[in-house]
């Protein structure tokens, strides 16, 4: 049985964070089809579309780079890779040394603190990626370690940079705290996890989970964050406009986000299996 695995923002959606009409008539399809579609993104679970969880081809979705696989019917987590505070703690402390953004992912929402939300076009230039990351943030006051100390599922933190010397320091500095993994979905970023939360691995999970076999994965993607889903998946799609490292390790080229790339690709496979 094929199952589809997408990422959204340059995959999945349009630049300016849309459904392309083919895309939405290749979900209509699967629907049809009984094949199962999950979006896998970096964004948290209340970031992703209603218009995707809310459709007939959606029963699952992976959020968060892995972290969270959720059954969308129940309200569910399957699975769950967390952070934690211990590791969110020790991140904040090597990002407060630097002039970067500290996203906070947890319970499926993301927080930001009032100041740094206030001034995120300084660290992000593209007009609708600024307006989609200040649509799913909510902002706090106060301290962000008592914050930290609060939730109990944190599901990852992402720090946005300016300097490359504070990109390089990080690097660095990131390497020394334990078990985690460190991505990234927009050139001036990093998407910090724990090891075990990544797209790859949640695919991976999902498929086992549903005795799926792995061949008869589907996935698409653009960026470096979704390298392990496209690796693992029997099908890894890049988009036109991906990253020359996800070219390189597909199996295939769809067109752009812009024209409905995977809606596309969705759309010939399954003229060519009937």
């Amino acid at each position: 049985m094929m199952i589809v695995f997408s990422d959204l923002d340059g995959t999945f959606l349009t630049s300016r964070k849309q459904i392309p009409a083919r895309n939405l008539e290749a979900l209509g399809a699967l629907a049809a089809e009984g094949i199962p579609f999950v979006p896998c993104s970096g964004r948290a679970l209340t970031g992703i579309l209603q218009s995707i969880l809310e459709h007939p081809a959606t029963r699952y979705a992976i959020s968060t780079n892995g972290a969270v696989v959720t059954d969308i019917k129940t309200g569910k987590a399957l699975r769950r890779a967390d952070l934690g505070q211990e590791r969110a703690l020790d991140l904040f402390e090597i990002a407060r040394c630097h002039d970067v953004t500290f996203d906070i992912f947890a319970n499926g929402r993301i927080y930001t603190r009032r100041d740094v939300f206030d001034r995120f076009n300084g660290f992000v230039s593209d007009t609708l990626l600024l307006a989609s990351m200040r649509a799913m943030r909510t902002p706090y006051d106060g301290d962000t370690a008592e914050l930290l100390r609060t939730l109990d599922h944190i599901e990852r933190v992402s720090l946005y940079w300016r300097d490359p010397a504070d990109r390089d320091a990080l690097l660095a500095e990131i390497k020394r705290v334990p078990d985690v993994s460190c991505v990234r979905s927009y050139p001036t970023n990093f998407e910090i996890s724990d090891a075990r939360a990544t797209k790859g691995a949640a695919l991976a999970w999902l498929c086992n989970h549903l005795g799926i076999p792995l061949d008869e994965a589907v996935s698409f993607g653009d960026n470096l964050n979704d390298v392990s889903m496209i690796e693992k998946a029997g099908t890894g799609v890049a988009m036109e406009n991906a990253e020359p490292e996800i070219k390189a390790i597909a199996d295939a080229i769809t067109l752009t986000n812009d024209e409905g790339g995977v809606g596309e690709f969705i759309l010939q496979r399954l003229a060519g299996n009937r």
